[in-house]
């Protein structure tokens, strides 16, 4: 019974260090896009970034997620937090504190809700060009 189980177990391991090393590269080019361009280069890249943190976090929590859903449940909550926007409860909450800010956002911009989306595209992009580990295939 074990036999069946422990290749599982280690490719769901393997894809959730994946995951997390993609998190932490995702951060890395997200900073790195900030310490080279403003505007709405930098603020564009950094929303279809935060889609790509949403869908390897989707990924590091829940390994046998396949992309597209992963995709699908970052994309939905990048406009959950984006259209709460719209209330004011992040605004508040971001005056509290910068974590705050830099995950929930402060006011609603529409443009943004395309730019989640590009960043869904990518993370599906990268999935089909990045081998899951066990072989494990993508579709």
């Amino acid at each position: 019974m074990s036999g069946v189980s422990d290749p599982l177990r280690r490719a769901r391991a393997r894809t959730r260090i994946l995951a997390a090393v993609a998190a932490g590269l995702t951060l890395c080019a997200g900073l790195g896009v900030r310490g080279v361009a403003d505007g709405d280069v930098a603020k564009y890249t950094g929303d279809a970034l935060y889609t790509v943190l949403l869908c390897t976090l989707v990924v590091l929590l829940a390994p046998r997620t396949r992309p597209p859903r992963a995709a699908a449940v970052a994309l939905a909550l990048s406009w959950a937090v984006e259209c709460a926007q719209l209330t004011g409860v992040p605004d508040a909450l971001a005056e509290r504190g910068i974590v705050a800010r830099l995950v929930l956002g402060s006011t609603f911009n529409a443009p943004d809700l395309l730019w989640y989306a590009v960043g869904a595209g990518l993370f599906l992009l990268i999935c089909t060009v990045v081998p899951r580990p066990g072989g494990l295939r993508h579709s």
